[in-house]
């Protein structure tokens, strides 16, 4: 997955959110068949730079991804990376995104993977398997501490640990539900006690972002 962020122009002035949202969707439209062409030739750079200037439009500090989709054939994902200020744009565009069809589905925020246990990661000279990954999960009201262990996690280096530690979790909850409910989050080296599965977090986790789940306590 690979986000572009558009760093070399001044802000333009800012017409209300709905606005930037209107323009963007136009823009969208316009660039749609080449932006269809280059991934029907497997070569989404060609339009990189027009999408960066797009979604500038909307706002400078966004970024997005082009992703194989979960219902369609693609995806687009512009995200905020759920900083607040961020959020009233990404709310205006999602809210005058068309429907979701058969080729096209858009996401304000990066969506989890349908099933984390499916994934196998590529580290270095490491094949780890996410079905392996065990997570020990503390609630205390809508807020969820973690330890992530795997078997490997002892043979990885520093950046491949930290990058085995936040994958699975972004993988398994998707950018909101992890920003909006994980608040610690360790590596285990050994495997705790009491330990869940990546799907077993995401029920968890959704459990306590249901309307009126007023959390709990371990």
């Amino acid at each position: 997955m690979r986000f572009f962020r558009r760093k070399d122009k001044p802000a333009p002035a800012r017409p209300d959110h709905a606005t930037r949202a209107e323009l963007f969707w136009r823009g969208w439209y316009d660039l749609l068949p080449e932006v269809a062409a280059a991934l029907g030739d497997r070569e989404p750079q060609r339009v990189e730079n027009q999408l960066c200037d797009l979604v500038a439009t909307l706002h400078p500090e966004l970024h997005f991804s082009l992703e194989r989709g979960q219902r369609a054939v693609y995806a687009l994902v512009v995200t905020g990376q759920e900083d607040p200020k961020l959020r009233p744009y990404t709310d205006a565009w999602r809210a005058a995104a068309p429907a979701d069809d058969a080729i096209w589905e858009y996401h304000d925020s990066v969506p989890p993977v349908p099933d984390p246990t499916l994934v196998t990661v590529n580290l270095g000279a490491h094949r780890i398997p996410l079905e392996d990954v065990r997570v020990v999960a503390q609630v205390d009201g809508d807020a969820v501490d973690v330890a992530v262990y795997h078997p490997k996690m002892s043979e990885l280096d520093p950046a491949a640990r930290d990058a085995m530690t936040y994958l699975p979790l972004d993988a398994a909850l998707g950018e909101r539900l992890a920003a909006e409910h994980l608040r610690r989050v360790e590596t285990a080296d050994s495997e705790p006690e009491g330990t869940i599965g990546l799907l077993e977090l995401r029920a968890l986790v959704e459990g306590l972002a249901k309307p009126g789940n007023v959390g709990g306590s371990d």
